[in-house]
């Protein structure tokens, strides 16, 4: 199941989780992908941090 991972996505950037056995992972429509985490609150801190430092570099 996909969730949002933070509530104002950039113009360019749209994260959201997704989940395979235990692990949680974060994905961005840019085709970024994070690390696979046991916690889901790790992979949405994931997406927001590459959301944040996409908005400061583009």
């Amino acid at each position: 199941m996909s969730e949002p991972a933070s509530a104002q996505p950039s113009a360019a950037h749209f994260t959201s989780t997704s989940e395979r056995g235990s692990f949680c992972s974060a994905r961005c429509t840019c085709g970024w992908r994070g690390p696979a985490r046991r916690a889901r609150s790790l992979a949405r801190n994931d997406a927001a941090g590459h959301e944040a430092s996409a908005d400061t570099t583009g």
